[in-house]
């Protein structure tokens, strides 16, 4: 009977619209407008190939002159510019340059998801190797080239201007990589913008007054009061939905006040499924003061039942525990014979509100038929 109301309930458009509205307060109007995962960004490369080639000309310019007869007694060291040698600095600083801009604004953040301590060290490292190899080529090439070998004022002069070309490329691709973030972030934040006026609009339109609805569970509750199963499962539909209510206007709740949660709905779904779902909770309870985005855990518990097989034969077991500082939700691989039209909205939103709030990601994986979940709590 009661598995009977929870299915009505749970498919009755009032239902969809409550989850719907929090839903779109939690995720839309708190979308993540401080922060975009770093490797989403890329400078142009017609940016980076535009400043270099400008570098490049600008270094070579007095042996350009000098070579065209344009520019006298500038310097002992350019008296003889022959026009090899010009394509050949040219050539080399540009590529010096090409790369260092590229590397230090696109390539670094593309290699592996290091902290910052490791990433600086990676960036140093591979900035000195570059610099000298190419210092170095200069010099082989130059002389194989020429047949001889560079004059020791040059070299010295070589040495000194591609350091210098190397800290300008550094500070110019810093300076490209935030001006690009900048307009990125902009740009998304006018769009969420646009979005949450819509979202809005659209929460208005479907909006039920809580009072109402609060005051038929009480008058329910009235009514089945001589039957307990009857009225606890109103008692843990009315805790939902305020919880939803609540929840909407906080952006982190705490582990134990989603725990609560969870086991509320739990008990909802025991009343549809009985024996044939169960949610095993093993959390540390040093870890109920933390953080986390509010109706984590219920949405992948959700998740669960939505796209796995319920029945006597293969009931479903959901875990919930905790283990180095996270909180992970798994369950066996069992997909309905029934296929369930799935958006994918449910991991997205959860992976959207962690990184914005909390600045870490959540991981995902199904190997060895498991479907496992592990969040990052604060």
């Amino acid at each position: 009977m009661y598995g009977d109301c929870f299915i009505r309930i749970e498919q009755s458009p009032f239902f969809n619209t409550v989850k719907r509205n929090i839903l779109i307060n939690l995720i839309s109007n708190k979308a993540p407008l401080k922060k975009i995962a770093l490797d989403r960004h890329r400078v142009k490369g017609s940016v980076i190939l535009g400043i270099a080639i400008i570098m490049s000309l600008l270094i070579n310019l007095p042996r350009s002159l000098q070579a065209l007869n344009l520019l006298e007694g500038v310097s002992e060291s350019f008296e003889q510019v022959s026009l090899t040698e010009m394509i050949l600095r040219f050539s080399f600083l540009f590529i010096f340059s090409f790369v260092l801009l590229h590397f230090n604004a696109n390539w670094k953040y593309n290699l592996v998801e290091s902290q910052k301590s490791t990433l600086l060290l990676m960036t140093f490292i591979a900035n000195a190797l570059w610099y000298l190899m190419m210092v170095q080529g200069f010099l082989i090439t130059y002389e194989f080239l020429l047949s001889e070998p560079l004059p020791d004022f040059d070299r010295k002069m070589l040495f000194f201007i591609y350091f210098v070309v190397l800290l300008i490329s550094i500070f110019i691709a810093g300076l490209q990589r935030y001006q690009m973030i900048r307009q990125q972030d902009n740009l998304e934040k006018e769009r969420l913008k646009k979005q949450s006026l819509e979202n809005e609009l659209m929460a208005l339109k479907n909006q039920v007054n809580p009072h109402f609805l609060f005051n038929s569970l009480n008058s329910l509750v009235s009514m089945v009061n001589d039957n307990p199963e009857a009225t606890n499962f109103v008692n843990k539909l009315s805790f939902m939905y305020r919880y939803i209510l609540q929840s909407g206007q906080r952006d982190l709740v705490s582990l134990s006040e989603e725990l609560q949660f969870l086991e509320s709905y739990v008990h909802l779904i025991k009343a549809r499924y009985r024996e044939r779902v169960a949610v095993k909770i093993q959390i540390d309870e040093r870890l109920n003061h933390a953080k986390i985005p509010a109706m984590s855990l219920q949405l992948l518990v959700e998740n669960a039942v939505k796209h796995n097989e319920i029945s006597a034969k293969f009931p479903l077991l959901v875990e919930v525990f905790s283990k180095d500082g996270k909180i992970i939700v798994q369950n066996k691989i069992r997909p309905r014979k029934n296929l369930v039209t799935s958006t994918g909205q449910g991991l997205a939103n959860i992976r959207k509100r962690f990184e914005y709030l909390l600045q870490s990601k959540i991981v995902i994986s199904n190997q060895n038929d498991i479907f496992k979940v592990e969040l990052p709590i604060n």
